[in-house]
């Protein structure tokens, strides 16, 4: 298929990447351990981490672990925020030979046992304020080893201590559990599994780039979520092509190593996960933030010192310009404002640009494509309403339901090809056979259209289309013209049912006008939109239902409707 795109990529971004210049992500992570070894890979809370402590502490807490007789490409789950901790575990599973089971910490049981059972992970690591979640549901699973960590374990003798009673004794954010040990099963603390490991040998598994790495589970906001398989390959793939596309952004750096990476966005969920293994691939460092919710801490952290790269959903990028103290946020330094997770509001996009004088640059990408797909130009001086190109070695076609690729400028669905896209659902033949097509792209269930510069722009997600009076609107349209009404901080556009058009369309929007009116948005649509695409009932909300990673859930609002 003829690339289109390719003619349309910034100067010095290459047509291709190529992924066998590792032999897996493993030897990715080794060699920057050793390379980078006196450098800073994070700081949390003031608490600063060497690349040689990360290498020392992973192979420790690794050595721990094959001690335990896992057998090899046994499933690890992690069950951490944004601390310390994550890097270390994550890092110690893969060079131990085994596969990391990325979790949410915020789900509920009904969602962990799912996960567990799913994954059939045999050992876990869960920060202690959410185990009374895994205590509910153990016994349901086949974990057999559990290791419990504290908020300041790695936070430095003195303060982490003070950070761990303080999370439990002050702040009383530790619900009390008690872990059903039955069945030969184990628990210990993260601290206490280090120090055992540290009398342990440590052998450096021998996976290749065809390993499975990561199980990455889908949100499963349409009902259980399924563990995408990502290899080795696929991640290092996903970290070479973000490289590419980001580098040139870079340069007036001078340095990528000296590349500040904010890391708000949870590391469990795979945006973050890639952006922050990109930031090892160039020996720089993360910025941790384990709660950022929390805004106002959020943007202390952002003052404390100059920052770079900044990927965040358009929820947060939206939370932080509300916030009264946004503006003291010194943005000289920022190279990157990267949205992606959810669609990129026009609205925000144009508030954002204002107030930091970074574009806001949105991009696509799924939990089965290690979050790359397709980006605009990071040197774009303007939010382009599209989802951008695609990254170098990836291919995007248009098809139908029969899996047949349509004339340029038609709508369809957005398919994908390349060496980040995963091998397959964990243990479901019946899904993987309907999610690709027969020439190997992969369908994502997102409606688009690509112009002939080889941008494509999301028209909607298939399921989440209404139909009215026979016309196809769809949501994410209306919601980025509304989010340019005066007043309007963020909306949410779903149908429901209508006795004379089948169904009718309803906004919920969040206002920072208190005068704005009903009477006010519904000019301002017939002001933009065609008839059929105006909403005929407004509900003002304080807030609207989002997911742990930022992204407003449509299903809960048609649920509620």
């Amino acid at each position: 298929m003829e690339k289109i795109w390719l003619k349309s990529y910034p100067e010095g971004v290459p047509a291709e990447i190529n992924p066998e210049q590792y032999r897996s992500l493993t030897h990715l992570l080794e060699e920057s351990f050793q390379k980078n070894a006196a450098k800073p890979v994070s700081v949390c809370m003031e608490s600063w981490m060497t690349y040689g402590q990360l290498d020392k502490l992973s192979a420790t807490f690794g050595a721990w672990l094959q001690s335990k007789g896992l057998e090899p490409g046994a499933r690890v789950a992690i069950m951490l925020p944004n601390v310390p901790q994550f890097p270390v575990t994550m890092a110690a599973i893969l060079r131990a030979g085994y596969t990391c089971v990325n979790v949410n910490p915020l789900y509920t049981a009904r969602e962990l046992e799912h996960q567990l059972k799913d994954s059939g992970a045999t050992a876990i690591v869960v920060l202690e304020n959410f185990a009374a979640t895994l205590a509910e549901v153990i016994d349901n699973t086949q974990v057999k080893h559990v290791v419990v960590a504290s908020m300041g374990d790695l936070l430095g003798s003195l303060y982490g201590r003070w950070i761990s009673f303080a999370v439990r004794h002050v702040a009383r954010i530790v619900p009390p559990y008690k872990l059903i040990l039955t069945g030969g099963r184990t628990a210990i603390s993260f601290r206490q599994a280090l120090a055992e490991g540290s009398s342990k040998p440590f052998k450096s598994a021998p996976s290749t780039l065809d390993s499975i790495a990561f199980l990455q589970y889908t949100g499963g906001t349409t009902g259980l979520s399924k563990g995408a398989v990502l290899t080795h390959r696929n991640i290092v793939a996903a970290v070479l092509q973000a490289e590419s596309w980001f580098t040139p952004a870079l340069t007036r750096i001078g340095d990528v190593s000296k590349t500040n990476t904010i890391a708000a966005l949870p590391l469990y969920h795979i945006f973050a996960l890639t952006v922050s293994l990109l930031a090892i691939r160039w020996g720089a460092h993360l910025t941790l933030i384990p709660n950022p919710r929390d805004i106002g801490g959020f943007i202390k952290t952002l003052k404390k010192r100059p920052f770079h790269l900044l990927p965040a959903v358009n929820t947060l990028f939206n939370a932080l310009l509300q916030h009264p103290d946004f503006k003291t946020v010194d943005f000289s330094h920022l190279c990157v404002s990267q949205a992606g997770g959810m669609a990129a509001s026009a609205g925000t996009a144009k508030h954002w640009l204002e107030a930091t004088g970074c574009p806001m640059v949105e991009g696509w990408g799924m939990s089965e494509t290690c979050a790359i797909g397709t980006n605009n130009p990071v040197l774009t001086k303007e939010f382009s309403g599209t989802i951008g190109l695609p990254l170098p070695s990836i291919d995007i076609a248009i098809k139908d339901d029969d899996g047949h690729s349509l004339p340029q400028g038609q709508s369809g669905e957005i398919c994908i090809r390349g060496p980040n896209v995963m091998t397959g659902y964990y243990k479901q033949p019946e899904e993987n056979r309907h999610a690709f097509t027969a020439d190997g792209f992969m369908r994502t269930g997102d409606v688009g259209i690509m112009d002939a510069r080889g941008y494509t722009k999301i028209v909607d997600r298939k399921k989440d289309m209404i139909l009215v009076s026979g016309f196809n609107v769809f949501p994410s349209e209306l919601e980025n013209v509304i989010s340019l009404c005066n007043g309007v901080v963020e909306c949410a556009v779903i149908g429901v049912p209508d006795e004379k058009q089948g169904e009718a369309i309803k906004v919920f929007v969040v206002r920072d006008d208190p005068h704005l009116t009903e009477e006010d948005v519904a000019k301002y649509c017939q002001q933009h939109l065609t008839g059929y695409k105006r909403p005929r009932h407004i509900e003002f909300r304080d807030d609207l239902p989002k997911s742990n990673v930022g992204k407003i859930l449509r299903r809960e609002l048609r649920v509620e409707a």
